[in-house]
């Protein structure tokens, strides 16, 4: 694991160190998604990784705001938007300070919904070198 492939779809760094802000985090399960890598918190997706890009769901209130922030753009892989996520540009969350906000928002947006029924809370597994 690690450098900066992308033989997953999504960029191993980047969501080694999201699974290092997470992981301290309850309820927090690890799943492919969109051809790419995500955390849910009790059955909420809060963050996730595409290829160089991460992906916040930052929720329909906060959505205008993410968008201004720098390199945040729509999430749209398909070509349709979808309100209430973004895909924020991996240049623009290469310090700690940057990615540690913006995971933080997908998680404390996730924590405040209703666990999803049926879902079991599962531990990242532990990553090498961190």
């Amino acid at each position: 694991m690690g450098g900066d492939t992308l033989d997953r779809g999504y960029d191993d760094d980047l969501a080694d160190r999201v699974r290092a802000r997470v992981g301290a985090t309850e309820g927090v399960t690890e799943l492919s998604m969109f051809g790419g890598w995500g955390v849910t918190i009790r059955g909420n997706m809060a963050v996730g990784v595409m290829n160089r890009d991460l992906i916040v769901r930052v929720g329909p209130d906060a959505f205008a705001a993410a968008l201004d922030r720098p390199g945040a753009r729509p999430f749209d892989f398909t070509g349709r938007p979808m309100t209430g996520w973004v895909f924020v540009d991996g240049q623009h969350v290469s310090n700690a300070r940057s990615l540690n906000r913006w995971v933080d928002l997908g998680v404390s947006f996730a924590e405040g919904l209703p666990p999803k029924r049926g879902t079991r809370a599962k531990r990242p597994p532990a990553t090498k070198g961190l």
